[in-house]
């Protein structure tokens, strides 16, 4: 089986997880789970030369700085620095058009959390086999509960051992559906790790997005590499449309397949996610930092430093970062990223 590349994607705005998470610093970089950031653990998980290649972390001019001191001095690592944000389906594009053709690709989001490292691998060796066949591989997460928050991939036909054609993708469901989903069996969340042959990647890119194929590959070729660094043409990178993966390729490839693959899988997407990530007490609460709990349950607490003392309350989150301070409900962690403090750092 071909060696996979991992190419991480390495980015974001930092306004879900704020204020503990802020556009300078967005949480790829910081120790949410153990003293491991997100972006080192990711780098951690495809870092067996049986199964994998150097990476290519595929990043902005802003996080370059974190990414030079956490990726490390891996030899031969590459970093493709985009000029502007331009969604995953150019940044995989880029990646693609830096690699030799036959090489498999493993796209992996830089600020996802994975508890069982070896299922990962397991998934990971698996989804490799099929994209060295032709196959352009979505990871399926297995369901544990009725999600809104993610999108669904509904299986088809097997085309192998634990393997499937994608029957159909489908966008965030309410709740009914959800629920829906997860009594059928036969969805999974779509977690956004994919594995593609360079060349299939490019040659469905173009049947698709031909617009954004071209633009990508004069970007790569008009770009310039500075050590282990590559800058795409600004103007040609520019001009490609901002498009993700799922809606230009995934949704529209004939060649969809989809691993099924449960692994403690969370995008800790908000500050619920975090706290389900991690140990919690008798009582479901979570603490970080000097707090004391009283008759409490389902509470999340961090702080850098003022004591928070909290009593009688169920299912809240209490984050005290620096000169900023957030309570939530759990149910409005979710609108976190849309507060004055988040959305205008």
């Amino acid at each position: 089986m071909a060696k996979m590349v991992p190419v991480v994607l390495c980015g974001g705005s930092g306004t879900r997880l704020w204020p503990r998470s802020r556009k300078s610093f967005p949480k790829p970089f910081l120790p949410l789970i153990g003293e491991t950031t997100l972006f080192e653990a990711t780098l951690q998980r495809c870092a067996d030369a049986d199964s994998f290649l150097p990476p290519i972390v595929v990043t902005g001019e802003s996080h370059l700085a974190h990414v030079d001191d956490q990726l490390g001095d891996p030899p031969d690592a590459g970093i493709i620095v985009e000029p502007m944000a331009r969604n995953t389906a150019a940044a995989i594009a880029m990646a693609a058009c830096r690699l030799a053709p036959d090489s498999v690709m493993l796209v992996c989001p830089s600020d996802h959390h994975i508890a069982d490292v070896q299922a990962f691998e397991r998934s990971a060796r698996q989804a490799a086999a099929l994209a060295d066949d032709g196959w352009l591989v979505a990871f399926g997460i297995t369901a544990t509960a009725p999600e809104t928050g993610y999108g669904y991939i509904k299986r088809g036909e097997p085309i192998g051992p634990g393997a499937y054609q994608v029957e159909r993708f489908v966008e965030k469901p309410d709740l009914d559906r959800a629920r829906e989903f997860l009594a059928d069996g036969g969805y999974s969340w779509n977690g956004g790790l994919f594995a593609f042959r360079a060349d299939r990647f490019m040659e469905e890119l173009e049947a698709h997005r031909p617009s954004i194929a071209a633009a990508a590959r004069k970007a790569a070729e008009m770009g310039r590499e500075e050590g282990r660094r590559f800058h795409p043409d600004a103007d040609a990178f520019a001009a490609i449309e901002s498009e993700s993966v799922d809606y230009a390729v995934m949704e529209n490839t004939t060649r969809a397949a989809v691993v099924p693959a449960s692994m403690g899988w969370s995008d800790i997407g908000s500050w619920t996610s975090l706290r389900d990530a991690l140990l919690r007490d008798g009582e479901g609460n979570t603490v970080n930092g000097r707090a004391e709990l009283v008759d409490c349950s389902n509470v999340y607490v961090e702080t850098d430093g003022p004591r928070v003392s909290v009593i009688g309350l169920d299912d809240v989150v209490v984050v005290v970062d620096g000169d900023e301070v957030l309570v939530t409900t759990a149910a409005g962690a979710q609108k976190v990223g849309k507060l004055q403090g988040a959305a205008r750092q």
